[in-house]
């Protein structure tokens, strides 16, 4: 048994290739969850693909990374997010 991934939910940040938005997002499987995005499978990001992952937080349990996603996508969350990635920014 894996007992990290069957313990973690994941809050994540991608960017989109094609038109550099950021799509933010919480999951059980970081992994399942980006391959579906990457393969057009996820309602909100059809189409708007591929993707990079440039971000992602574990939390133990549902609802912490559920409220984490919904800070992130305020506009303290997206100014939080863009000081921490600041020097990834600076690069691209």
């Amino acid at each position: 048994m894996n007992y990290v991934r069957d313990q973690f939910y994941y809050v994540y940040l991608l960017q989109s290739m094609k038109n550099n938005k950021w799509y933010t997002g919480y999951t059980h499987d970081l992994r399942k969850r980006f391959n579906q995005h990457q393969k057009n499978q996820s309602t909100y990001t059809n189409g708007k693909g591929p993707f990079r992952l440039i971000y992602y937080e574990a939390c133990l349990n549902e609802y912490d990374a559920k409220a984490r996603e919904i800070y992130l996508k305020t506009g303290m969350g997206r100014k939080y997010l863009k000081n921490r990635l600041k020097r990834f920014l600076s690069l691209t």
